[in-house]
């Protein structure tokens, strides 16, 4: 008989269609996991599937007293509530680099929209403006990549694939994580040096408690009137309001956002501003990347119900 194993996010059935073929699953359809299933049904839970940035506390825990085994689905982890689950000695995996490709892919995909202008630039021709002649302030030369400084805030699986995207549009690459690494790029010495030296930021940072808000008002402003930032890692790194103030106030030139403080809602003063590409949080929403993702939790739990450690484990937890 196939282990049990909740749900616990609301996930499109699509991808727990390869995960079902192996084990039972209890789908709570995003719903609190009691209001869903009896107490006697959750009583026998020993694991469960999340999405990494899904809040998920020590008291949803406790409504699974069996429970071993939280299996996030994709890289981040932010969402669990780590100490409850180390305390209630519950392993944490999750799907390390296994949509790093994806991401990178659609952190220079907003890059190049945004600083190329591409959403202007395809309504001017929609518009009827191109073919009449008129003027636009927004189609304006813009500076290339060639020779353009770029910096890379964290240098994970997902700060490097962007490193190395970009460096073939013949810019220049700095990084600023919390240790150096053995990349051929400059490493800053500080978020505020990579601000100041970089004219786009591209925010590949793990969510956590010590990068929330970390590129504020401060940052943005040493980005100075020609800055772009791109974030493609977790809405909470950029402080909304302060970008909304920046963007609204000229003093930084653009954005690029994959990802939002609330998701799925997006202020409407950032998609009124034409120098702002916003996607629905796609970075790692291609068929490999899912399969890939697919790979680790399968492989996380059949490790756990086999009685082995974790493959792809949190660390430090």
């Amino acid at each position: 008989m196939p282990h049990k194993v909740l749900i616990y996010s609301r996930f499109p059935k699509a991808m727990m269609v390869r995960i079902g073929e192996q084990f039972d699953l209890m789908d709570a359809a995003g719903k609190p996991p009691h209001e869903v299933f009896t107490a006697e049904q959750l009583s026998g839970v020993r694991a469960m599937i999340t999405a990494g940035g899904t809040p998920l506390a020590g008291a949803v825990m406790d409504q699974m007293p069996s429970l071993r085994a939280i299996v996030c689905y994709g890289t981040g982890y932010d969402g669990v509530d780590l100490a409850a689950a180390v305390q209630r000695k519950i392993a944490i995996g999750h799907s390390p680099g296994a949509n790093a490709s994806s991401v990178a892919d659609i952190a220079v995909t907003l890059m190049l929209a945004v600083t190329r202008r591409l959403l202007p630039a395809d309504d001017y021709v929609r518009s009827g403006n191109w073919s009449s002649a008129r003027p636009s302030p927004m189609m304006r030369p813009q500076p290339g990549m060639r020779g353009r400084r770029v910096g890379v805030y964290g240098m994970g699986e997902i700060g490097r694939k962007i490193a190395s995207r970009v460096a073939a549009f013949e810019a220049e690459i700095g990084y600023f994580s919390r240790s150096r690494h053995d990349v051929p790029y400059q490493y800053l010495p500080s978020l505020e040096a990579l601000a100041d030296w970089c004219s786009i930021l591209m925010i590949a940072v793990r969510a956590g408690a010590d990068t929330h808000h970390a590129v504020d008002a401060k940052i943005l402003q040493r980005l100075d009137k020609d800055g772009y930032v791109v974030n493609i890692s977790r809405g909470s790194v950029i402080d909304q309001r302060a970008l909304v103030a920046a963007l609204a106030d000229g003093s930084i030139a653009g954005a690029g956002l994959d990802v939002f403080e609330k998701e799925p809602h997006v202020p409407d003063a950032l998609t009124a501003f034409p120098n702002v590409v916003l996607t629905p949080h796609i970075g790692g929403h291609t068929l490999e990347s899912h399969v890939a993702m697919q790979d680790c939790v399968i492989a996380n739990l059949e490790a756990f119900f086999a009685g082995k450690p974790l493959p792809y484990e949190v660390r430090g937890t």
